[in-house]
């Protein structure tokens, strides 16, 4: 990638099966010039964030994870054992009660991981970012960061930043590994069991605890960094103002509980910080983040409207140029 090209980080949301219309955002930035030193995401950004700093490092034309995108295998993500597809229901109630989760995740593995490989990034070492000028600390200097949920000891985790917190080392644990992690919907999918010094850790999707990292990259000690972060964020823009309704039932407030812990709950001080104005929204209405059976028109669809906002974003801002000269260290 040369270096001509225009620097900003990029923050990816998770969004099931609608990954192509994250690739869509990147794509309209990467035609517009822009080159992408870290990405984070999440479930579907994290597969995503995975592919385009592979391909990115390796000097490959990112148009090219088109055809990738369009060629993911949902279908057999969402695979039925024998037990299943003979009892229906049933069985994946039976395949929860076993496997804590009714789908393998090893598909994702086998189709991502040789994608990777063939852009020669196996390990999180591969991705390491040299970077004198960072005031990142060692362990953040990667080009990926990916987030998962830590049920057992009830925290997020950003990989493969927090990899020394279970007495792993960062540099030798597969990318792919922290992708199926980050992407394991619970229940849906069967969680990650990391075996630690004190016993044993069940990661699942990093959505459960933070959907939308925009702050992932954002500078803590009060300097200006050298170039932006945006975020791409699969849903439109939100209301100005929204009709409030209570929450009646026990029955309710537990559905609620759930859908706050997956949605924004931290939206009013991201807006006060001025998140929206750096984030694409990617209208993806009419589309399940679950529906594995995802038609190529769909996904043609999906793609375009990630191309459209993002030109609709790039109309609204004009970043400034950083200096090379003098650039404040990010």
């Amino acid at each position: 990638m040369g270096d001509d090209r225009k620097p900003v980080d990029i923050v990816l949301e998770g969004g099931g099966v609608k990954g192509i219309a994250l690739l869509g955002a990147v794509l309209t930035l990467y035609d517009e010039g822009y080159r992408f030193p870290r990405i984070a995401g999440t479930s579907a950004g994290a597969i995503v964030a995975a592919l385009v700093a592979s391909y990115q490092r390796d000097g490959r034309n990112l148009h090219e994870l088109e055809e990738v995108m369009y060629n993911v295998p949902y279908a057999e993500f969402a695979a039925q054992s024998l037990p299943q597809r003979a009892a229906g229901r049933l069985g994946d109630y039976v395949e929860l009660l076993l496997h804590e989760g009714m789908h393998k995740t090893d598909c994702l593995v086998e189709w991502l991981g040789p994608l990777l490989e063939a852009r020669r990034v196996r390990t999180f070492a591969d991705l390491a970012l040299d970077d004198p000028q960072t005031s990142l600390q060692p362990y953040q200097r990667y080009a990926v960061v990916v987030h998962t949920s830590d049920l057992s000891r009830k925290v997020l985790v950003r990989l493969p930043w927090d990899y020394s917190q279970y007495d792993l080392v960062a540099d030798r644990q597969p990318v792919v590994e922290a992708v199926r992690a980050s992407m394991s919907i619970p229940f849906f999918f069967r969680p990650v069991q990391v075996a630690t010094d004190r016993g044993r850790v069940t990661w699942v999707d990093g959505g459960l605890l933070s959907n939308f990292p925009i702050t992932a990259f954002d500078r803590t000690d009060g300097q200006p960094a050298r170039w932006p972060t945006w975020g791409i964020k699969l849903s439109c823009a939100p209301p100005v103002q929204e009709a409030d309704q209570p929450v009646n039932s026990a029955l309710e407030i537990s559905l609620h509980c759930l859908k706050t812990l997956t949605s924004e709950w931290n939206r009013y001080h991201l807006a006060s910080e001025g998140v929206n104005q750096r984030t694409v929204y990617v209208d993806t209405t009419g589309y399940s983040s679950r529906d594995f059976g995802l038609d190529e028109a769909a996904q043609t669809t999906l793609l375009a409207r990630g191309k459209a906002a993002a030109q609709a974003f790039l109309a609204q801002v004009s970043p400034p140029e950083p200096s090379r000269a003098s650039a404040p260290i990010s």
